[in-house]
């Protein structure tokens, strides 16, 4: 079982080596294995994207799909997909949200991470501003997707220098009656 410490905050403040900075949070760059971390009832993910005026998220791979693989599926099932999407993200109200789709196979394959930290950079940029953040799941050592996503995260924060905050994922969190 892994803890994750609660961080309640309105107004996230950058943390540095050498402690609290003035510097308020600018944005936000998080990841998600599958859309459902942002959408289940009581997301965590979507309380902490709540706390930022400007979210990218990068969601690495679909819930599944219904209907076989995703290769046999036809243009139209892929788009239908995407736009409900879109609508149940547009559902949470959160006005500064960008869902980007990476569309890896669920689970993540052993060669996830590399792409994983591609887009990431992509969505953080080559100079990130003083108070990018970056969002990731709570780590879990017996899910080869979240430890995917997890060496992903770790390369990119040391990598530019930004503060990792964690969500509670679904198996993590209990969700109320």
């Amino acid at each position: 079982m892994v803890a994750v410490t609660e961080i309640p905050f309105s107004e996230p403040v950058a943390v540095t080596a050498a402690g609290r900075s003035a510097v308020p949070a600018s944005r936000a760059v998080a990841v998600a294995v599958t859309p459902m971390e942002l959408l289940r009832p009581e997301s965590d993910l979507a309380r902490l994207a709540g706390a930022f005026p400007q979210v990218e998220l990068l969601v690495a791979a679909d819930d599944g799909w219904p209907d076989g693989d995703p290769e046999d599926l036809d243009d139209e099932h892929v788009e239908r997909a995407a736009a409900e999407l879109r609508d149940s993200v547009a559902r949470l109200d959160l006005p500064g949200l960008a869902v980007h789709r990476l569309g890896l196979p669920h689970p993540l394959p052993v060669t996830a991470e590399d792409d994983l930290v591609a887009a990431l950079s992509e969505l953080i940029g080559f100079d990130p501003e003083p108070g990018v953040y970056c969002l990731a799941p709570a780590p879990a050592p017996a899910d080869p997707a979240r430890v995917a996503v997890e060496r992903a995260v770790h390369r990119v924060a040391q990598v530019y220098g930004i503060p990792l905050r964690r969500y509670r994922c679904l198996e993590l969190a209990v969700v109320g009656g």
